[in-house]
């Protein structure tokens, strides 16, 4: 982890809620998830206080991204945990003003250590369009392999992309 960041994961709290309504309203950002609706403050304000915090419970995790200044750089996510086979989804969010500045490769190796260290998982996996080369870079320096091409996987709601499925063993 030579020049990256330093940063650290932590919960989610009540005054993150600003920013959490930000990036799950950013319609950029539709089209790489599996949401496509906006969210109110509300619904927001009630994940954050009715999650447990507990993966099993939850069957995911959403942290916060820190830099060292205590400045809030993205959110990083462990979703579809499965317990039984020890798996789950990767997903990280920068926000631009801190973009191309290392921090999404220092959150996607803190993610894989919390996943290890933490959740005992096998592996974490993303599911990446085919055409964002930036993200598809990212995960390959960090130790994932693309392990399947599916076809027509997401919508932009003009047309359908291909995904690449990638995996990390850890």
């Amino acid at each position: 982890m030579n020049n990256l960041p330093d940063i650290r994961l932590r919960a989610i709290e009540p005054e993150d809620l600003d920013l959490l309504y930000r990036i799950e309203n950013d319609q950029r950002l539709w089209n790489v998830g599996s949401t496509n609706v906006p969210y109110s403050r509300y619904t927001l304000h009630d994940y954050i206080a009715t999650s447990s915090d507990d993966i099993y419970a939850d069957r995911q995790v959403r942290l916060v991204i820190e830099n060292a200044a205590g400045e809030t750089v993205g959110l990083a996510d462990v979703v579809r945990f499965d317990p039984q086979h020890q798996r789950a989804e990767a997903g990280i969010v920068i926000i631009d003003a801190y973009r191309r500045q290392g921090y999404a490769s220092a959150a996607v190796g803190h993610l894989c250590d919390y996943a290890l260290r933490v959740l005992h998982l096998h592996q974490l996996y993303v599911v990446i369009d085919a055409t964002n080369t930036p993200a598809i870079r990212l995960f390959e320096k960090e130790g994932f392999e693309e392990s399947v091409r599916l076809k027509h996987w997401l919508s932009d709601g003009r047309e359908f992309h291909d995904a690449v499925l990638m995996q990390r063993f850890l």
